[in-house]
């Protein structure tokens, strides 16, 4: 499964209401609740808590990727969230996390998600195209530029 499959615009909040690391998980997770990627949000949320307790998902130039497994789901889910201003997400450069990649994934299905993972770090490398997320007006505007 390629990731531009995992994108539709019902998975993408352009911008974050959320200020806070909890609150951007708990945003992220009722996201994936509203576009019916998930049936329940608080096992997932608790998944994705349980997650960054054993280390920040939170990379380098602004890029967060929290992720987890639960049997929550039938099959990779993502969202995207940004935040223009930035949050605080613990993360390993000590800067604000502004592109946030949420995936969660079954436990049984390992290859799809460090596929995913893989190819989210490939494209993130890129600071001209986490610029363009980053000024997207709106979620067509993503799903969009990961089409190109």
């Amino acid at each position: 499964m390629a990731l531009i499959d995992l994108i539709t615009p019902d998975v993408i909040k352009i911008p974050l209401e959320s200020n806070t690391k909890t609150g951007v998980l708990r945003e992220l997770a009722e996201l994936l609740a509203s576009a019916n990627k998930i049936k329940e949000v608080e096992p997932v949320l608790d998944a994705l808590t349980q997650r960054e307790s054993l280390g920040s998902t939170g990379l380098e130039k602004g890029i967060a990727v929290p992720h987890s497994k639960t049997p929550k789901v039938e099959t990779l889910t993502l969202a995207i969230g940004i935040s223009p201003d930035g949050i605080d997400f613990d993360s390993i450069d000590g800067e604000p996390s502004t592109l946030f990649f949420c995936m969660v994934a079954p436990p049984d299905q390992s290859g799809p998600h460090i596929e995913a993972l893989a190819e989210i770090a490939r494209l993130t490398q890129s600071d001209s195209f986490c610029r363009l997320l980053k000024e997207a007006q709106g979620p067509e505007e993503v799903v969009e530029l990961f089409r190109e």
